[in-house]
């Protein structure tokens, strides 16, 4: 601070500013951590404010169509009263954009669907209005509804998300793969685990031949590494192909290494050109113990291994997995198109080698012209 007379005798006081670095250098012992953690809980009530806004507005929207479904039971009101109420509540609530007619509809579809509230309490009521409008759009069966419901909240899916493993009857596959996660994993890891795995996987983005080997598998699948990760789930986030292990001065590849964001933990995929054999099982279960060695972190979880066959027997994939402590599952893997086609169809398709010759003769007969 300053102090010195102006041309008028006044005297004047001048404070020096303070930078927002000079502040933060003062700041008290604790500071940071206590900025640390009210910024965590500031987040998480922003978080918990956006899903009670969802709840809320999914418990209106079925309150809502429970009273137009009620009226029309029972006073014998028609669908042109939809039209009236869409009408006068846009006028009542002009700043509100969900009273159109197509969204009344759906508030009577969805308490059609759901006469009941208890059942969805839990899940159906967290999900934000456009998943609901999804459910109600694809799928019929109030189990699966309830399915899809529980397993958007679980894995966090977006509207698109929803819709793609609908559209993939996710529901037939998830947690459906042999795994040993109840004997090797705490509870409440195991369950997700498990989940998170579908049987089988059906790689319907690839087209390859039925002598290809398990680096053309691998290479197809980074070659159409966006469409992969859908194929297994949300979360994966994709560390590496032929992932490079040096281990007593020898050379490893991983097939390919994720890390699983939501489960905290690495994830080793092995991809089998043939049907599961038990041996597999000790390869991947050393990747596994070098991943948990080289490059967990003390609170990531344990490494999960995933074996990618052409096929597996359950009895001989349980005897094999029995004999391990470390977290393993089991998937089959298939592809749509040329390994779908009747064996007569598949012959009539030219190889690879026939296309790559057909155009070399056709670039030589260019030259020549």
């Amino acid at each position: 601070m300053t102090v010195r007379k102006s041309a008028t005798n006044k005297v004047v006081v001048r404070r020096k500013k303070t930078s927002a670095t000079t502040e933060r250098a003062i700041a008290p012992s604790g500071y940071g951590k206590f900025l640390t953690s009210l910024k965590k809980h500031i987040r998480g009530a922003q978080l918990n404010a956006a899903a009670t806004l969802h709840r809320e507005l999914t418990q209106l929207y079925w309150r809502i169509g429970s009273e137009i479904l009620l009226r029309q039971e029972k006073e014998g009101w028609g669908t042109k009263v939809v039209d009236r109420l869409a009408h006068d509540l846009e006028i009542a609530f002009p700043e509100m954009t969900g009273f159109s007619r197509s969204n009344l509809l759906y508030m009577r579809a969805f308490a059609e669907a759901y006469p009941d509230r208890k059942p969805i309490e839990q899940f159906v009521m967290q999900l934000p209005w456009a998943h609901n409008m999804v459910l109600l759009d694809k799928l019929k069966r109030p189990e699966e509804r309830l399915w899809y419901a529980k397993a958007t909240v679980q894995f966090g899916w977006s509207r698109s998300v929803l819709a793609l493993q609908i559209k993939a009857k996710a529901h037939k596959k998830h947690g459906k793969a042999i795994t040993n996660f109840k004997q090797t994993l705490a509870p409440e890891h195991s369950d997700l685990a498990h989940q998170t795995l579908k049987d089988p996987y059906t790689f319907d983005f690839l087209t390859i031949a039925a002598d290809a080997t398990e680096r053309d598998l691998e290479n197809g699948l980074v070659d159409h590494i966006q469409k992969f990760l859908l194929s297994l789930g949300v979360g994966f986030a994709f560390v590496g192909r032929q992932f490079h292990l040096e281990i007593d001065g020898d050379d490893y590849y991983i097939d390919l290494l994720f890390y699983h964001l939501r489960m905290r933990c690495y994830f080793v995929i092995d991809l089998k050109m043939r049907e599961f054999k038990p041996e597999f099982v000790s390869k991947i279960g050393f990747y596994l113990s070098a991943v948990d060695d080289q490059f967990r972190y003390m609170d990531d979880k344990p490494t999960l291994g995933l074996l990618l066959c052409k096929g597996a027997k359950k009895l001989t994939v349980e005897y094999a997995l029995r004999g391990t402590n470390q977290p393993i599952g089991v998937s089959e893997w298939n592809t749509k198109l040329v390994a779908s086609l009747p064996k007569k169809f598949q012959k009539m398709l030219p190889s690879t080698a026939e296309i790559e010759q057909e155009l070399v003769s056709k670039r030589r007969r260019r030259t020549k012209k």
